[in-house]
């Protein structure tokens, strides 16, 4: 989500919510248009400003006011506060718009005109699931795997074999690994902590509630990672933000710069890469998980092209769940 205000995925790479990674160096390029490992920099963390303390206390308030309701009030109730509030102050449907009209110039008006409304109030709705807790994921956890990687999936686990569990800003990204960990698989994922340090702080407590371990961008946070990874975890990695060092490949049909860490990895730690999604469903409550085909090996462009092939071809059937609201072509 954007803003110093909205979630950013813990589910990430975003990689953000869940790969971009502002302030970062320029990575070294191994002359394929590609990036080896994750961009890392260390931050010092930064007091918080007035303008901080304002949009930490302003978002506080309306969790307050959204946790007086129970959880089949409280998610709608934010789903429609972002939708039809927050959407257009924070410009939101301005760039929905401009997206849409950039790779679907054709869609009917009508088409654009609900799309307007469901992106926004998809984002309201996962921003408070991730921050409900053990409401969300007793929701969750018994959700079975479907789909022709869920038996990779659950070999992998039993095996004890690393697994890159690719996803993107869509539906819930984190529907899977809340129901992953509440059944006991080892499950990671990397954040990248906000600017904002006051909205930090609770972030960081709500989506380490779903799981753990987190892993935060950096040097200390990347060195955890890869051991997790090469002990036989699962990572969770969003693959779907811009990513200015990247490689250009295709999401609907445009180039969209998108970082080949995962397959690095993948390669690196001979670890499997699964597509996997929480597919919000149409009472808007409750999801169903997908786990797709593992992604073949081979070159880490192939590869990274193949995680945005399976999360269009998704997007394209459920094209509301999606977050619009990425300046993801540039």
């Amino acid at each position: 989500m954007r803003a110093d205000a909205t979630a950013r995925p813990a589910f990430v790479l975003s990689p953000g919510p869940a790969l971009t990674m502002s302030g970062a160096r320029k990575p070294d390029r191994d002359g394929r248009g590609r990036n080896p490992i994750p961009e890392m920099a260390r931050k010092t963390p930064r007091k918080p400003t007035l303008s901080d303390r304002i949009v930490d206390g302003a978002f506080r308030a309306l969790l307050w006011c959204a946790f007086r309701l129970p959880y089949r009030r409280r998610v709608p109730v934010a789903g429609w506060v972002v939708s039809r509030l927050v959407a257009p102050l924070a410009g939101y449907t301005t760039r929905i718009r401009e997206n849409l009209a950039l790779v679907c110039p054709d869609l009917p008006p009508a088409e654009v005109a609900r799309l307007l409304r469901d992106v926004p109030d998809n984002v309201g709705r996962t921003t408070i699931e991730l921050y409900s807790g053990t409401d969300f994921i007793d929701r969750v956890r018994d959700l079975p795997i479907q789909g022709p990687g869920a038996a990779a999936l659950e070999a992998a686990h039993r095996e004890g074999r690393p697994v890159i569990l690719a996803t993107g800003h869509f539906g819930n990204y984190d529907v899977a690994r809340g129901a992953l960990v509440a059944r006991g698989y080892r499950v990671g994922g990397l954040y990248k902590p906000m600017k904002n340090p006051l909205f930090n702080d609770h972030y960081v407590k709500a989506i380490s509630t779903i799981g753990k371990p987190l892993f935060p961008r950096g040097p200390e946070g990347l060195g955890a990672m890869v051991r997790f990874l090469k002990s036989g975890g699962m990572l969770g990695l969003v693959m779907d933000q811009h990513m200015g060092h990247g490689a250009p490949i295709t999401f609907f049909g445009k180039r969209a710069y998108t970082a080949t860490s995962a397959a690095d990895l993948a390669l690196k730690y001979d670890a499997e890469i699964i597509p996997i999604y929480g597919i919000r469903r149409d009472d808007g409550l409750n999801f169903d998980i997908r786990a797709e085909a593992p992604i073949p090996k081979g070159d880490p462009v192939t590869m990274t092209q193949a995680i945005n092939d399976s999360l269009e071809a998704l997007v394209r059937q459920h094209m509301g769940q999606w977050f619009w609201i990425h300046r993801r072509w540039k």
